[in-house]
């Protein structure tokens, strides 16, 4: 238990059985009245946001969760396995936890896995990842670095816009959280 007023930013409190994360938070004192604690506060699992305000010094449930870091190390058919870094277990994570984080996973790398009470909730990529890509139509003569894009496919199958000087083999840098181009990486 907490109280609103201990709130912070990242923490995940449990309301009426569903986990929510503080992404915001304000003490709001009105002209009459008591003070309030205005909060934006972001679904777990489904990634909804929504507003919600909390009298000052309401008592809250917090949720314990354990953000682990975590080495992708391969996709056994059901799962995506995870090893634990500092203890060396190994554990199964469901493919609709990871969800789109897939195609920016290569084996060897490291995300952050958020657990609770021993469940995987959702997995914290790096902002951007290093990805060769696998094949692209090659350019035509005339092709300049700044203007037009074309599809392209990287390692993970995942297809993204690159610029249309780019050639099969090369590796580019990729956002994760929106799968944008964001350059290329120098060899």
């Amino acid at each position: 238990m907490a109280s609103t007023n201990d709130l912070k930013n990242g923490m995940v409190l449990d309301l009426d059985g569903q986990l929510w994360s503080v992404v915001w938070f304000q003490h709001h004192k009105p002209g009459k009245g008591n003070t309030v604690v205005r909060t934006k506060l972001k679904h777990v699992l489904s990634g909804k946001v929504v507003d919600r305000t909390f009298n000052s010094d309401t008592k809250v449930d917090t949720a314990n969760v354990d953000r682990r870091e975590m080495q992708y190390l391969y996709h056994d058919g059901s799962g995506f396995v995870f090893m634990d870094i500092s203890s060396y277990e190994q554990l199964s994570i469901a493919d609709d936890t990871v969800g789109d984080a897939k195609n920016y996973l290569l084996e060897g790398q490291n995300a952050t896995v958020a657990i609770h009470e021993e469940n995987p909730l959702y997995l914290d990529l790096p902002a951007s990842v290093e990805l060769e890509i696998t094949y692209t139509e090659p350019g035509l003569q005339g092709d300049r670095s700044t203007g037009g894009t074309k599809p392209a496919t990287v390692e993970t199958g995942l297809q993204i816009q690159v610029p249309l000087f780019l050639t099969t083999g090369e590796k580019v840098k990729v956002d994760t959280r929106t799968g944008d181009y964001l350059g290329r990486v120098g060899s």
